[in-house]
């Protein structure tokens, strides 16, 4: 029997007062603590009779340390980096800075270079970085300014004044962290400890995509725009050590095409680290038809293209990562602030599809936020009006400069590359305008297609349907590439992957869609057995441990029933280096 985890009920929780809780600790959520303290130090340096303590400023990040479970390709643009420590690149980890780009088209066979690169892909003065490193630096940034950093602490749910609904009233009193040592009864075992309250003037959702409290925060209180819902990407990324000459330091190649069809959204990136270590990747839009594709398998399959294979042949494969990302940008924003609480970074759906980039955004909302928490804390009134002012301080911002222009992007590809393409084009053109409205736009899951409207031969989706075998050198099966992400949960405990209604998947799903999940979670968490224990003869088994943090599940299930909840605290993958 699966038991799922919730806390548990009915316990004495201990307490702890806050003043600002910055829920994440990934590059938004240390920026906003190092401005803080920033300002914090201004402050007191100016005003000896009324000084401001940083005692109770706390950062939750979930993994065992910080870092281990942030990922991105990763290119860092500098621009917020050098607002808030100027001349950063004297001792920042950096691999190299960009001073070669290329974009080429892919066909099945061939591979068609782009005779100029288009200007938002163009990288020259950007960095290349291992954002586990980077972020890994930052935290002993903040750390050494004063404020706390507490790992292996979950977010687990917001705690509110009340039971309001409304997003005027409703009021965030901070947050409640894990329960460790319970079982998979979800009972407590000896070790068990509570989780704590953390009560909080002011509570920052920093949590990356599809983070968990935000998730409860944007649902009870409807802060998404019914038609601009949020979509998505899911990125697969690979570290290979390959033979010298291959990729130079500092080169950034593109791809887009070939595996994909015209029907589908995404394109790989290629780093160059070193002389002889390289990040490559696939992104896949999470808005695909055919519920029979697996991300994972379209990167492998990538990989199996003579453009890919001529680079990494030879090579090892030494580490793995999977992550989503929003793509809707400004248009599938939501209210970022409220009574008590702001959101930043991927959470908030800061980040440029067009450019493909979002970490310094990421950075720029927390400094925005640390700002208006500062002032709040100043006033003493943390009300959504002083709250507001974040993003108030966000439109006046190159976050809208930057953001505003390509609010369409994404969107214009809802019906084909090609058809997207000559809508980026006039966009372009037309300052990020439509020749019509903005575009709305429906979650991607809900463009899935049953089974019985699905052609038996795929369409031209046939190499990439269903998991990858791998051949062990160049391509792998999720199982291979899960070990190498150093992924490691304690065994008894609740599954964290919530299922409101397993007879869905058993029964319904399995013949609707095929049981879309076995194909797109690229850690192998989820497994269709055969049984005869249900009408379809055949059942889901939810293997936990495996999972990567992506967030996939929860963002592609077609009914909208698995929600991803924090394993316990210090649990996860380890990207090490990523």
């Amino acid at each position: 029997m699966i038991t799922f985890r919730k806390p548990i009920e009915d316990i004495d929780r201990p307490q702890m007062e806050a003043d600002v809780v910055i829920i994440g600790g990934g590059p938004a959520g240390m920026a906003c603590a190092l401005r803080l303290s920033q300002l914090i130090d201004e402050h007191n340096a100016h005003h000896p009779d009324s000084q401001l303590s940083k005692d109770n400023i706390y950062v939750l990040e979930k993994a065992r340390e910080v870092g281990q479970h942030c990922l991105s390709g990763a290119l860092l643009d500098p621009r917020s980096m050098r607002e808030l420590l100027p001349g950063f690149e004297s001792e920042a980890p950096i691999d190299a800075e960009v001073t070669k780009e290329s974009v080429y088209f892919l066909s099945k066979d061939k591979a068609r270079k782009f005779p100029i690169v288009p200007p938002p892909l163009r990288d020259h003065g950007n960095y290349v970085i291992s954002i586990n490193k980077f972020v890994k630096w930052l935290s002993e940034k903040v750390e050494a300014a004063g404020i706390t950093v507490f790992t292996g602490f979950a977010g687990s749910e917001l705690l509110f004044e009340d039971d309001s609904r409304d997003a005027d009233t409703a009021r965030v009193t901070g947050v409640r962290t894990d329960d460790k040592g319970v079982d998979k009864q979800g009972q407590p075992k000896a070790n068990f400890e509570p989780g704590y309250d953390l009560r909080a003037k002011i509570t920052i959702l920093a949590e990356g995509t599809r983070g968990n409290c935000a998730k409860q925060l944007t649902e009870r209180l409807e802060l998404e725009d019914f038609y601009h819902a949020q979509t998505y990407g899911v990125g697969i990324k690979e570290l290979w050590e390959i033979p010298a000459g291959r990729v130079a330091k500092g080169e950034v190649i593109y791809t887009l095409g070939y595996p994909l069809t015209t029907k589908e959204y995404g394109g790989a990136w290629i780093y160059g680290i070193s002389d002889t270590l390289v990040s490559v990747g696939y992104v896949t839009g999470l808005d695909y038809e055919d519920p029979r594709t697996d991300p994972h398998h379209v990167f492998q399959d990538f990989k199996e293209h003579p453009f890919a294979r001529h680079l990494l042949e030879g090579g090892k494969m030494i580490r793995y990562g999977a992550k989503t990302l929003p793509y809707g940008g400004w248009l599938t924003m939501p209210r970022i602030s409220g009574n008590g609480w702001m959101i930043l970074g991927d959470s908030a759906s800061f980040l440029n599809s067009q450019r493909l980039k979002g970490i310094h955004l990421a950075i720029k909302s927390g400094m925005l936020a640390a700002e208006t928490a500062f002032d709040a804390l100043l006033s003493g009134d943390n009300s959504a009006d002083t709250l507001s002012e974040y993003k108030a301080a966000v439109d006046k911002s190159w976050i809208k400069d930057e953001l505003f222009p390509v609010r369409n992007f994404h969107q214009a590809f809802e019906h084909g590359l090609y058809d997207g393409m000559i809508k980026a084009g006039l966009q372009q053109l037309m300052h990020g305008s439509n020749l019509g409205p903005d575009s709305k736009n429906e979650a991607g899951y809900l463009r899935m297609k049953h089974a019985d409207a699905l052609s038996p031969y795929g369409d031209g989706r046939h190499h990439f349907l269903y998991n990858a075998k791998g051949d062990g050198k160049l391509t792998f099966d999720r199982l291979t590439d899960v070990y190498h992400s150093g992924t490691r949960h304690e065994d008894d405990q609740p599954v964290h992957l919530v299922i409101k209604d397993l007879d869905i998947c058993n029964n319904r799903c399995v013949k609707e869609f095929g049981n879309p999940c076995q194909y797109f979670c690229p850690a192998a968490v989820y497994e269709i057995v055969e049984t005869s224990e249900t009408h379809s003869g055949k059942q889901l088994h939810i293997n936990f441990a495996n999972c990567v943090h992506c967030k996939t599940c929860d963002i592609m299930d077609p009914y909208q029933i698995v929600n991803w909840v924090p394993p316990e605290g210090g649990g996860g993958p380890n990207y090490d280096g990523m």
